[in-house]
Formats: C-alpha cells, structure tokens, sequence
C-alpha cells in the first residue's frame, strides 16, 4: 500500500532558497509598523506584521522569519519575554525597538538574544540597513549581492560607492550618490520631492529646495546637457522621473 504522502511541517523555514528573507515585524504602533514594512519591502524583502506577543509567537510558528524586528514596550507580553520565546523554539535573528535609550534596557535586550538594539526615534533606512548587517552576519547564505543598477552609460560600484559615466568616474557627494542610486532603481517613475525626501534622505518633513538643489546638482555631473536634461526629468506639478532611455521631456 503507497504512503501518503507527507504533509509539509508549518514554520519549517524549508524555503526555497530563491525566495528573498522573510521579516517579521512587531509594533503596537501601527503607524510605526507600516513604514518600517514598507521600507522593508522596497529594499527586497518579505515582510510580515504582528500587534503584539502573542500574534508574533503564532505568526512565528506559522511562517518562520528569518529576522525580527521587535518593539520592547508591547501591550501585555513585552519585547523582551517574547525574544525568550522565540529564541526558546530555535536560533532568529532580533532586533530590539525601544522609545526608552536607557543602557539597562539595551542590555536586558542583547542578554535575551536580541542580535542589535535600535532607540526610537530611528530613520526606516538605517533600520534597513541594520536589517542587512544582523543578517550577513548571522545568516550570509540568505544574503545575495544586489545586482549593481546600470542605465544610460551609468554604472554604479556599490560596495566603492563609486558611479562611472561612460567609463569615467564621477565624482558625487555622499547624498548624489543615493539619489541617483535610487533613481537608477526606480526608472520611469514620476516621484514628488516629498517622496524622495523620505525615500532617500529618510526624513517625513524638511525643506523641499533640498531636494531641489541635489537634483541640479546631479544633472551638472550626470546629463550630457544639463540646461536640457534628458535623464533626470522634471514632471510638472509632480516631482522628478528618471528615464533611463534619455528620451526629450514631453
């Protein structure tokens, strides 16, 4: 008689390995959850989202994350008993949210497993960025090199944080640098200064003529013709686009 066959094991992690790593993320705040899930996303990953303790364990259990982003101050079952729980089921990457800076804090948090401490307020990039490290560190074969972004000539050395335009390299400030990055990544889209305050700069307010002067700024170093830029476009009454085609403005 043929066995049946068997059924899959729920929070195996048996992923395959072409999936992006999955991140559970834990706040209360639900405002502050939806941007650090949407940061997340953007740079690549798979993102779940949970409102407390107990909603973390079971999703947890359900879908093994490979990292956890977690707020210490939950309703209930705090951060830290729920890093114990989760750390009590199996080896994950943690990384502690808290509004409070105290250092007995961030120690309680490493004692427990958590792989990094981050103090709220917090810029969502550097949060990423974070994210990226505690998994290099702890789970490299999770991490692939992200494909170097290339358009019109332009090629981009990421780990030199280094642009070439036609072979010849560029000479762009820290800022420059991730503006055009993220425009090279995000062709053909109109975006409004607003967005690409917070997408770049990682900031929610500021004065847009910031963005303004980086993005004349970059079209000097960038277009062949920056009185008539091609590449970096603007878009009337919306922002700026990137057409990686360098095709004349409508």
């Amino acid at each position: 008689m043929a066995k049946s066959p068997a059924k899959p094991r729920v929070g195996s992690g048996a992923e395959s390995p072409l999936q992006p790593p999955r991140i559970l993320v834990v706040d209360d705040d639900p405002t502050v959850a939806e941007v650090v899930a949407g940061y997340l996303v953007r740079a690549g990953y798979r993102v779940d989202r949970a409102g407390d303790g107990p909603a973390a364990l079971a999703r947890a259990a359900a879908y093994r994350p490979d990292l956890v982003v977690l707020d210490l101050m939950l309703p209930g079952m705090d951060g830290l008993e729920v890093c114990r729980r989760l750390r009590g089921h199996g080896p994950v990457p943690v990384i502690m949210l808290t509004a409070r800076g105290d250092e007995e804090d961030r120690i309680l948090g490493l004692e427990v497993g958590a792989d990094d401490y981050v103090t709220k307020p917090f810029s969502p990039r550097e949060l990423v960025l974070r994210v990226e490290s505690v998994l290099r560190r702890t789970r490299p074969s999770l991490v692939r090199a992200p494909r170097p972004p290339s358009a019109a000539g332009l090629t981009v050395d990421l780990a030199a944080r280094k642009v070439f335009k036609d072979g010849t390299e560029l000479v762009l400030t820290l800022r420059e640098f991730d503006l055009l990055v993220f425009f090279l990544r995000n062709p053909g889209r109109a975006f409004a200064r607003e967005e690409l305050m917070r997408e770049v700069w990682g900031w929610d307010f500021g004065e847009l003529s910031t963005v303004t002067v980086h993005v004349r700024r970059l079209r000097s170093k960038v277009e062949d013709d920056p009185a008539q830029p091609r590449l970096i476009q603007t878009v009337w009454g919306v922002g700026y686009r990137f057409d990686p085609a360098g095709r004349e403005a409508d």
